[in-house]
């Protein structure tokens, strides 16, 4: 598993290197609105291409399922034991905006439960990826690594950091933070925000918005091997993967609570 990850890395990593080539001129991201009325660029595509034909030559055979694809029928995908799960450019509209706060992601999920996370940050060239059992990990650019070790707190603390998302807050996630002592907002998009929480820079991430499995699971695995967890906002049961609707359920993903 650590040497698949490695390669994952090097996939995500030359997925990121395309998306930077399109990210450099404005006059080739070819911005389209998809059915739900997300954009989609030419980099989403591209990074796509990249990915599909990485994971593909592996040794390891799995399907794929990835935002950017035609999703197999329901009939067929529930019979996956172990597949990846793509999102080639998560934060799209980071991306358009052109603040730098987009990711590309790959998790490996096993009968439900994300097992291995790569999530790799284009313009920083960070990478971090956990593994089940074996712990998460942040790769500067510079090529330092460093285990990821979630905070401990309490719901009760003051000045709890709480990572909203720069292009989505509603009623509800404000509710949520009214609802602690002097909290702290900490602004980030993409799958960013789960990485502050598994390195130790906030504490809680309420989303309490619509997202779908491919935003979560390659993040979902790095921040649980930190020490945190993402949990069903409601029944606070972790989230799981390859239901037969892929949007996730309002989630809390927070970090260990003492």
């Amino acid at each position: 598993m650590e040497e698949l990850t490695k390669e994952v890395v090097m996939i995500a990593k030359q997925a990121g290197a395309k998306i930077l080539e399109i990210y450099a001129d404005e006059s080739r991201f070819g911005v389209e609105t998809k059915s739900d009325d997300s954009p989609l660029t030419q980099a989403d595509k591209q990074a796509n291409d990249v990915i599909i034909e990485g994971l593909v030559n592996l040794s390891v055979d799995y399907p794929i399922i990835s935002e950017e694809t035609k999703l197999q029928p329901y009939e067929e995908r529930k019979d996956y034991d172990r597949f990846w799960l793509v999102d080639p450019l998560d934060g799209t509209k980071e991306f358009i905006k052109r603040n730098g706060e987009f990711t590309v992601n790959i998790a490996l999920v096993e009968k439900g439960i994300p097992i291995m996370g790569v999530v790799f940050v284009p313009v920083s060239g960070d990478s971090y990826w956990g593994v089940k059992g074996l712990g998460a990990y942040h790769q500067r650019a510079d090529g330092v690594i460093r285990k990821l070790t979630a905070n401990q707190y309490q719901n009760t603390d003051k000045g709890i950091r709480v990572v909203c998302s720069r292009s989505h807050i509603n009623a509800e996630t404000q509710s949520f933070i009214d609802a602690l002592d002097q909290p702290e907002a900490v602004s980030k998009g993409s799958s960013l925000k789960f990485l502050l929480i598994a390195s130790g820079e906030a504490e809680v991430y309420p989303r309490m918005g619509p997202t779908m499995e491919w935003d979560t699971g390659a993040a979902q695995i790095i921040l649980e091997e930190s020490g945190g967890e993402v949990l069903h906002a409601e029944t606070l049961q972790p989230l799981n993967y390859n239901k037969e609707n892929l949007l996730n359920p309002y989630f809390i993903a927070r970090a260990q609570l003492s």
